[in-house]
């Protein structure tokens, strides 16, 4: 009986150990994962802007081609213009209602 106590005792034992080391396997692996997770999160913020900086750069070139006249932008040249003056009657009877 005794050594039947120590036998499943040095099974356990085994077992432990086993477990012991596969959780410091998975701990490792996930500090691994998580760092190239903020990583990558990093990479994509910074993808993320360049394209919002490219897409306001685009935006800003076809204004500036309607602005020079060409024909294939005329209506985004109106569009723009017609924001603007919305924008500025909407200041204006802001002002008007603020009492200035």
């Amino acid at each position: 009986m005794l050594k039947d106590l120590e036998n499943n005792f040095s099974v356990l034992e085994k077992k432990i150990l086993s477990v012991t080391k596969n959780y410091r396997d998975l701990d490792e692996k996930y500090a691994e994962l998580s760092k190239e997770h903020d990583e990558l999160k990093k990479k994509y913020e910074e993808e993320k802007r360049k394209s919002q900086v490219l897409a306001e750069e685009q935006k800003n070139i076809k204004l500036y081609s309607a602005i020079s006249g060409n024909p294939d932008h005329n209506r985004l040249m109106k569009n723009h213009i017609n924001r603007l003056i919305k924008e500025v009657e909407n200041c204006i009877a802001e002002l008007q209602n603020s009492g200035l």
